[in-house]
């Protein structure tokens, strides 16, 4: 794992935090630049990578991006003391699978990543509120969301297969792609096939921003 963060008490903290889920240490590199962290990822091939949005010599969401296009198989996370709806997004969008406060205390944040580390995708509650208001709600009216036109010509134009909406339902829940292979019968492999296919029509990279933006589309 890789803690990307420029404040060494954080960085202490965090890797007190995984070490914890790993039960050692020497498997925790760390970093407190955008350029060290380029350094080390084809080196030390993460699986699992917490990223500050703050670093000194760059943005947290480019790292994020940069590690989704040229090292896909390392999951990031964004751990930021900022909570401010466009860094959450843009950090969602670019790749990461989660956001989570600093302000948190050690046990949520240890039951946070313990989550994520099985195939879970969180976003801190102060912020989830927030985000969730960019998502169109149903009416009251007649139970149906309300759309400008846009955006049903927009909604129209996502088709999903009725395996890939099955999938995403599940994706939505929280499960894992093995998870979900042992619900529904289906390979591993198999699975991950649905779920790029899933992330290409919904334009996105992380599980996280398909939720969202099947949500959005009201394809959930």
């Amino acid at each position: 794992m890789l803690v990307v963060d420029d404040d060494e008490s954080t960085q202490q903290r965090l890797v007190r935090l995984l070490s914890d889920l790993l039960g050692a240490t020497h498997d925790i590199a760390v970093a407190d630049t955008v350029a060290d962290a380029k350094a080390i990822v084809p080196v030390f091939k993460p699986r699992l990578a917490l990223v500050d949005i703050g670093l000194p010599d760059g943005n947290g969401v480019e790292l994020i991006g940069w590690v989704e296009n040229h090292h896909p198989d390392t999951t990031t996370v964004a751990i930021s003391a900022w909570g401010h709806e466009e860094i959450v997004l843009a950090a969602l969008r670019a790749g990461a699978v989660g956001y989570l406060m600093k302000e948190r205390d050690d046990v949520e944040l240890r039951a946070a990543l313990q989550s994520i580390r099985r195939g879970g995708a969180l976003i801190d509650p102060l912020i989830a509120r927030r985000i969730l208001s960019y998502i169109p709600f149903v009416s009251k009216d007649n139970l149906a969301p309300s759309v400008s036109p846009t955006e049903s010509l927009v909604r129209n134009d996502i088709s999903l297969s009725e395996r890939e909406s099955e999938i995403l339902q599940f994706v939505a829940q929280g499960f894992s792609n093995r998870e979900i292979a042992d619900l529904t019968g289906l390979s591993r492999f198999t699975i991950e096939g649905y779920t790029k296919s899933i992330y290409r029509k919904l334009a996105v990279s992380s599980r996280t921003a398909a939720v969202f933006e099947a949500k959005s589309m009201g394809l959930l």
